[in-house]
């Protein structure tokens, strides 16, 4: 069965999209490699960086005021620079924020403001360098992918098997058929994330297995919620973030979205 395009259309998102105003996401992995690697300029331990910007990332109100202003440091060059290469990919989130309810504004993913969102990008772009060839020599290696990427149009027919939903390839124009297909070639187990606990899951498959991968898909607070779990479990982990927050926690009904399947292969291949 043929699968999707490999070229993804703009789409706009809830808070972010990784097109901007572009009609591809170039730009975009362009800005957050070059970030990354002015970053670690300034903090050549990769692991202390991720330590740090993780650490400014959970302090939204101190990163808001370090990327105004403030006195020379780590922390203000890191703020500053992430809304300077990424600012023009959350552009929406200012007016997500405004139209929050009151209790929804305790929801640590629906509350993300722009300068955490510039932090987890920044974050995930150095856990993928960290974790990536350590992901690739994992015995078994799992990838977790959102169900908001299936052909809204179709009757799918995806099924539980093993660990959790897979898909089942049933349409030609499925962004989670297109995934599956790319992550089976390379030995990866994809699976569509719906019932598994994950934490439970990856602590018995760690011990079981000898050695255990996981990547992610998801909208970004999501992935970076998923990743730092996985790092404190100890276990290797990439992921790719979708293209742009289109499913109905955040839009009310579900929208098509998508994520840049070369991201995904040149992750997997261990490219970079």
């Amino acid at each position: 069965m043929k699968t999707v395009r490999e070229t993804a259309k703009p789409v706009p998102g809830k808070t972010f999209s990784l097109f901007g105003n572009a009609d591809n996401t170039e730009g975009y992995y362009r800005a957050v490699s070059d970030l990354a690697d002015i970053c670690l300029v300034l903090q050549p331990d990769i692991i202390a960086l991720i330590t740090e910007v993780r650490r400014l990332g959970m302090r939204p109100r101190l990163a808001r005021k370090l990327s105004a202003s403030g006195t020379a440091s780590l922390p203000r060059s890191i703020a500053q620079y992430a809304r300077l290469y990424l600012s023009p990919y959350t552009a929406a989130v200012k007016d997500h924020l405004v139209e929050l309810s009151f209790f929804k504004r305790f929801d640590g993913v629906l509350a993300f403001t722009e300068e955490q969102y510039h932090l987890a990008m920044l974050e995930i772009e150095l856990m993928n360098r960290a974790y990536r060839h350590p992901f690739r020599e994992a015995h078994r290696k799992l990838a977790f992918l959102p169900h908001c990427l299936r052909d809204l149009e179709a009757d799918c027919r995806a099924a539980m098997r093993d660990i959790d939903i897979a898909c089942k390839g049933c349409s030609d124009r499925c962004n989670l058929n297109a995934v599956s297909t790319l992550l089976r070639q390379h030995g990866i187990e994809p699976y569509i994330w719906m019932q598994a606990n994950l934490k439970s899951l990856f602590r018995k498959l760690k011990e079981e297995e000898g050695g255990l991968g996981v990547m992610g898909i998801a909208c970004v607070p999501e992935l970076v919620r998923g990743m730092r779990m996985c790092v404190k479990l100890c276990i290797p982990v990439v992921g790719v973030p979708l293209n742009a927050n289109r499913c109905a926690r955040w839009m009310g009904a579900f929208h098509p979205t998508s994520v840049e399947l070369e991201e995904v292969r040149r992750i997997v291949k261990g490219a970079g």
